[in-house]
Parts: structure tokens; C-alpha cells; sequence
């Protein structure tokens, strides 16, 4: 008789690190190709100066919703999988706190236009002014559902809701070009942002799952729960017979003082990190021109696909190690080298080929703007060690090392391009993007041991 072989235990045949990563990365795919579409659109419909001042204008926007957010969409990321959480609690106070914080921030940069951004100017009128406020916290709002969806594992939703913003913002765009050819872009947003924002949110209050236990993911194991005490050893005596258990939720999840320093460090490092992405199309407006503007805007809305990839996978990382860090050791090496295959097989075709892409915005785009394109798409590699070590580091809640990693970054943005710009042009502002990624990921490279802990969960 054969006796059959130990039957192995059964584990999950998709990792869902690079599971919920494939699909977060693939929504925002999606988004940015019709994100690209868009745009190309908006250049022949609207005007180079137009394209120019409005991209700065939505940059801004970025900027003062992030500013509003306070840091909890990153908060709801780290804090929703966690067992026993009140999940509906933590989402509305979110909800309120950027509601009102992002009404707050963006009055006050109306009211400092003439001082800080004269080229933003037209917003101050009346109809570009309430466009503009309405976008904003739409916005912030519309951030803080991404962060929530992902929290409670729903990127499917994610994908849908951002798909559905990107239609639902193009084909505004191109509706709204003959009734208001200066405002047309932006009250494009306006809408598309406010009808998406009132339709997930209808969905995700009315299927709000209940908490859960802590979840065993593929190579991301929870740490031991303190509350249940190890058996007896083998010879300590008698074990007593075991009686049934009943299920227990756990503890009911509270926001505490933890959290409240968790989202305070967050915040600082995720505003040090919107400094860096959104204050370089307003220098270029206010320093070289609209027109100019434009032309750095689209290689940027192009290179930032590449950037959603790292940022996508990070964001994974972060929800599947929420139980414990004991895997977060090779799960970031797992982001590292799968991302890092997938950036090459993107970034060698995008540089060769990075007038072609620009030809589909324009001439003029294709002709200042292919140099810029291809260092902003070299840059996205060493932004891949960058994400990495943000995400490890808010796993082991090493927020001042995050803060650190972010101001420091966004320092030697800002400086370059104000330094470069003048001298180079564009090109300034590329070889400032990439040179502050790559020195950067060059410092967290030769300081591993900060991030990548090992399997035991200490420092490597």
C-alpha cells in the first residue's frame, strides 16, 4: 500500500501584496491614460496659455487639498485593517476634519494670490474663484475615498471610481470648450469631481464591511496577539482539556494618542512631498511663462504614470503589513524587484521614443518638451526606493524618518529648479527632479538598515 506524502498547507497562489498592487497600479493606468487623452484634447480645444495657467491652477489645487487632508488619507490606509476598528467613525471624522480644513486653506490662498502666485491671478473672479473652491474640496474628499477604499481592500472600487472621474472629466472638457473657453478646463474637474465623489460615496457608507481580524497575508504575517498567553511547555505538567471556543472580535480599535502622532508626522512628510509635485508648475508659470508652463505640465502628466507604479505597490505594501511587520522585509524586497523589472520594461521605450508620445499634445511639445520627458522618466526608478522606504518606515512608525525622507526631497526640488531653471530652461527643472530622486534613494540605499528590518522585525 502507498501511503500518500505530507499534504502541504495550502497557501494562496497570487501574492496579494502584488495582487492589490497589479490592481491599484492597472486603476491608475487607466486614470492616467485617460488623464493623457484629456489633456491632448484640452490642447486643441483651449489655447497654450490657457493649458498652461490652468494645469498651474490645478496644481495649486493639489497642493491646498493636501493641505487640507491633514494626512489622514494615509492614516485611513494604516488604520482601517486594523481589527476591531471603527471603521464608519474613523471615515467621517476624516471626512470632517479635510471638509473644514481645506475650506480654510484654500480661501486664505485666494486671498494671498497677488502676493504668492500673480500668474494664478484670473482665480480671484468670481466664477473662476468658486470653480476653484468647490474643486478643492471636492478634492480632498475625493483623496481621502482612495484612502479609505484601499484601507478596507476594495481597490476594484478604486479603479472603478477613478476610471469613472477620468470619462466623466473628458467628456466635460470637451462639452464646456465652446461654452467657456477660458474657465472650461477647470469647471471640467469641478464637475466630474463632485458627480464621482457623490456616487462612491453613496456605495462605499451603504456596504461598509464590519471589522475583521487580523488578516494572514501571503509573506506579510500579523504580529502574536499579546492577549493570548503561550501553551504549556512539553513536561510542565497536566494540559487541561480544552474547552470550545467562542469567537471574540477583539478589542474595539480606538483612535488614541498614537494615531494622533502617527497622522501628525504623515502629514508633515506628505506636504513636504506636494511641495515637490505641485510647486514646480507654478514656478515655472510665474518664472519662464504659460506658455513654457504648459509644455512642462504635459511631459509631467506623462512621466507621472511611471510614478503611480511605485506609489501603487507602496500603497500595498502599507495595507498587508498593517498585522505585524514580521515579512515587511521581503515584501519590500518584492516590491523593489518586481516594480523595478516593470520601470525598465516602461522607462527604455518612453525615453527613446519621448517626441513621438509629446506629438500627440502638439508641436511645440514635442519640441521643448522631449529632454524634459526623458530625465522626469529616468527619475522614476530611484523614486521606486524612495516609495519603498516611506511606506517601511510608516509600517515600523518611523514617522520621523518619513518627515525626514520627504522634507529633504522636496528641499532639493524646490532648490534645483529655482537654481536651474533660469540657466537650463525646462531641462532645469528635469535635471532638478531626477538629480534630488536619485541622490536620495542613493542616501536610503547606503542606510538600509533605517527601513529594511529583518525577518525578526529589528533593523537589518
Amino acid at each position: 500500500m502507498i501511503q500518500a506524502g505530507p499534504r502541504r498547507s495550502a497557501r494562496p497562489r497570487v501574492d496579494p501584496l502584488l495582487r492589490n498592487g497589479h490592481v491599484l497600479t492597472a486603476g491608475s493606468l487607466v486614470t492616467s491614460a485617460f488623464g493623457a487623452g484629456y489633456w491632448a484634447l484640452a490642447t486643441r480645444w483651449y489655447g497654450d496659455a490657457t493649458v498652461g495657467r490652468t494645469y498651474a491652477a490645478v496644481s495649486a489645487m493639489m497642493l491646498l487639498s493636501g493641505l487640507g487632508q491633514l494626512g489622514l488619507a494615509n492614516v485611513l490606509v494604516r488604520f482601517l485593517p486594523q481589527p476591531g476598528a471603527d471603521r464608519r467613525g474613523l471615515i467621517r471624522t476624516a471626512y470632517t476634519a479635510a471638509f473644514g480644513a481645506t475650506l480654510v486653506a484654500v480661501l486664505g490662498f485666494l486671498a494671498l494670490i497677488p502676493l504668492c502666485a500673480p500668474g494664478l491671478g484670473f482665480l480671484r473672479e468670481p466664477a473662476a474663484g468658486c470653480c476653484f473652491v468647490a474643486t478643492t474640496v471636492a478634492y480632498a474628499l475625493f483623496a481621502l475615498q482612495d484612502g479609505a477604499l484601499t484601507g478596507l481592500r476594495r481597490p476594484g472600487l478604486v479603479v472603478g471610481k477613478n476610471s469613472g472621474f477620468a470619462v466623466a472629466k473628458l467628456v466635460l472638457v470637451a462639452a464646456l470648450a465652446a461654452v467657456s473657453p477660458t474657465l472650461g478646463i477647470l469647471m471640467s474637474w469641478t464637475l466630474a469631481l463632485v458627480s464621482t465623489l457623490l456616487v462612491v460615496e453613496t456605495r462605499l457608507f451603504a456596504r461598509l464591511p464590519p471589522a475583521r481580524g487580523p488578516a494572514r497575508a501571503a509573506g506579510i504575517a500579523p504580529d502574536p496577539d499579546p492577549r493570548v498567553p503561550p501553551g504549556p511547555a512539553e513536561g510542565d505538567g497536566p494540559r487541561r482539556p480544552a474547552r470550545p471556543r467562542t469567537p471574540h472580535p477583539g478589542p474595539r480599535f480606538r483612535p488614541g494618542p498614537g494615531l494622533v502622532r502617527y497622522a501628525g508626522a504623515d502629514y508633515l512628510g506628505t506636504l513636504c512631498w506636494l511641495a515637490a509635485t505641485t510647486v514646480p508648475p507654478i514656478i515655472v508659470l510665474e518664472r519662464v511663462g504659460a506658455r513654457e508652463s504648459a509644455y512642462f505640465s504635459l511631459a509631467w502628466v506623462v512621466a507621472n504614470t511611471l510614478y503611480l507604479v511605485g506609489l501603487n505597490m507602496g500603497a500595498s505594501l502599507l495595507v498587508e503589513a498593517a498585522g505585524g511587520t514580521a515579512g515587511l522585509a521581503a515584501g519590500c524586497r518584492r516590491v523593489l524587484r518586481h516594480t523595478g523589472a516593470l520601470l525598465l520594461l516602461a522607462i527604455g521605450p518612453l525615453v527613446l521614443g519621448a517626441p513621438l508620445v509629446l506629438r500627440v499634445f502638439g508641436p511645440g511639445y514635442a519640441r521643448d518638451g522631449a529632454a524634459l520627458l526623458r530625465l522626469l522618466a529616468l527619475s522614476a526608478l530611484p523614486h521606486l526606493v524612495v516609495a519603498t522606504a516611506i511606506n517601511a518606515c510608516r509600517v515600523l512608525r518611523r514617522m520621523r524618518v518619513v518627515v525626514a525622507i520627504q522634507a529633504g526631497l522636496a528641499a532639493t526640488v524646490l532648490t534645483l529648479t529655482v537654481a536651474l531653471l533660469p540657466v537650463f530652461g525646462l531641462i532645469g527643472a528635469g535635471i532638478a527632479w531626477l538629480g534630488a530622486q536619485t541622490a536620495t534613494a542613493l542616501a536610503l540605499l547606503a542606510a538600509r538598515r533605517i527601513w529594511l528590518p529583518t525577518v525578526s522585525g529589528r533593523p537589518a
